[in-house]
């Protein structure tokens, strides 16, 4: 599966805990990753990770692309509800594009934590089930 993981700054040191705990079942799946979170979790882990832009550079919105073309599997996005974002409308937007595409998008520790939880024992098959081969992209 292809797995989306960004982290606003306050969260990249979670985003290295919860990468580190569930490295076994991130490294079988395809990361892709906003930029200094991607390095983060690399850092962390030594899993092989695409980088894209960071989030204020369009980072959101080069994720948002893939899960509109039905290219993204899973998204992980630790938010800090507590600090303004400059980029909040792209935020907003993969957000939204997750809830249209069906795509699960945990935004803290804890859902985070179900997700990569659920993955592991093939729990998230309904995108296949729901969408019948659109969404697979091999």
């Amino acid at each position: 599966m292809k797995i989306a993981l960004i982290a606003h700054d306050a969260k990249k040191p979670e985003m290295a805990r919860i990468a580190t705990a569930y490295q076994e079942i991130l490294a079988h799946h395809e990361l892709f990753a906003t930029g200094h979170t991607g390095q983060v979790v690399t850092d962390a882990t030594g899993l092989a990770v695409h980088r894209f832009n960071s989030g204020p550079l369009g980072g959101d919105q080069q994720v948002g692309a893939l899960v509109s073309e039905n290219q993204m599997d899973l998204i992980i996005f630790l938010r800090d509800p507590l600090t303004a974002q400059p980029h909040e409308p792209d935020v907003n937007a993969l957000l939204r594009l997750a809830d249209v595409y069906d795509v699960p998008i945990a935004t803290n520790a804890g859902t985070a934590e179900v997700l990569l939880r659920g993955l592991a024992r093939g729990l998230l098959a309904f995108r296949q089930i729901v969408h019948g081969d659109e969404t697979r992209h091999e």
